[in-house]
């Protein structure tokens, strides 16, 4: 995915929990973090059959609590922090709500951001989702990719320590 370093935000506009769009373009300004799970589960509805055989599928849960928990840290930074999934923003609503998350999480149904830059998906039960990933954005360019994210429980801190290195180096 190192491909990727340099190219441009595309000019999408993805809807919010909140329920405003944001507009990528104007993510990154001076930074952003954009990072794109499968799906967060929700109380009460099982997940597809399969899902612990996918690879990289299960830990959105334990990610998105863990950008949650670095958020002071990546706003230190002056960073913007957006979770992107293919899931309705009502799905992706309970989860900012029961979750506790100062961000908000981006509904990408029909994955044109994944379209536009050639991002990896994956399909189970007929639904395709996003592979889980992370792009770092500056001026509506992407500047850093993290793929695959083995860790996800641990991938906040990662995304961190390497934002801070480069905030560092630009200061």
């Amino acid at each position: 995915m190192e491909e990727l370093v340099g190219v441009p935000v595309p000019p999408l506009r993805l809807t919010a929990t909140s329920g405003h769009g944001v507009d990528l373009t104007g993510v990154g300004n001076p930074w952003g973090v954009l990072y794109l799970y499968p799906m967060t589960s929700q109380p009460g509805v099982d997940l597809p059959a399969d899902w612990d055989d996918i690879p990289g599928a299960r830990g959105c849960t334990p990610e998105a609590c863990a950008f949650r928990d670095q958020h002071d840290h990546f706003a230190g930074l002056g960073a913007e922090v957006y979770g992107i999934s293919s899931q309705t923003p009502e799905w992706q609503r309970e989860a900012v709500n029961r979750l506790g998350l100062p961000f908000g999480l981006l509904s990408d149904p029909d994955l044109l951001l994944g379209e536009a830059l050639g991002l990896p998906t994956f399909t189970t039960e007929g639904i395709t989702l996003y592979e889980r990933l992370t792009l770092v954005v500056r001026h509506a360019r992407v500047v850093q990719v993290f793929h695959p994210v083995p860790s996800p429980s641990d991938h906040a801190g990662e995304v961190a320590r390497w934002l801070r290195e480069e905030a560092d180096e630009a200061a």
